[in-house]
């Protein structure tokens, strides 16, 4: 471990967490530990599972990045014809977990999902290097295929279709996890780690503290 991320653990470790110093709204308090972990320089601090369930109720968990957080929710982008995107639009539930481990930290989140609008996968694709846009609009995401040769194929064939502007397939995009439970997770020595949940009910936000 470097020096850097020891100090981050001696700094945040056996850090107490209550519900009462948590803000309000989870949204604010998750944007204030992500800040956290990026200014602690943690690599690829925005990595988290994102954990879904298929048409037959089993489930799945995989790693994706984090892109957006705002008012509504938090956002990821992937083809909408991968598996996890089959498990979407089958039950249109997600969980997510992100998990610092210098910070001895977590994030858990559980909600209902929605696509982001045509206009926001739109203004993020065009954000994403050109090989990557050629990437996402060129694999058949989760299916089966010969050779990498063959998907080397696919891709030069894309590259060669648009020598400017690579246009978003329309079957990739960004999913929104719209939160109803939020759970922070502060280790402790022990084991008697500090946990804090958000559940949203008809007034609102409600902060309880979890038993380890």
């Amino acid at each position: 471990m470097s020096h850097e991320l020891w100090r981050l653990g001696e700094q945040y470790a056996g850090q107490l967490l209550e519900p009462e110093a948590c803000d309000p709204d989870p949204i604010v308090e998750v944007r204030r530990w992500l800040g956290a972990a990026i200014a602690g320089q943690i690599k690829q601090a925005n990595a988290m599972t994102l954990a879904t369930v298929d048409g037959r109720g089993r489930p799945a968990a995989r790693i994706v990045l984090l892109k957006d957080i705002d008012a509504r929710g938090f956002t990821f982008f992937t083809s909408y014809d991968s598996r996890k995107g089959h498990d979407l639009a089958a039950h249109p539930y997600a969980a997510l977990c992100l998990w610092w481990e210098p910070m001895h930290r977590q994030i858990r989140i559980e909600g209902r999902i929605e696509r982001v609008t045509a206009a926001e996968s739109d203004a993020y694709f065009a954000s994403r290097p050109r090989g990557s846009q050629l990437g996402a609009n060129a694999s058949p995401q989760s299916q089966p295929i010969g050779s990498r040769a063959e998907l080397e194929a696919l891709v030069a064939a894309v590259d060669a279709a648009h020598p400017g502007e690579v246009p978003r397939a329309a079957t990739w995009g960004g999913y929104r996890v719209v939160p109803d439970a939020v759970e922070l997770w502060q280790g402790q020595t022990s084991r008697l780690h500090d946990r804090v949940q958000y559940t949203l009910g008809p007034a609102g936000w409600s902060r309880a503290r979890l038993a380890p």
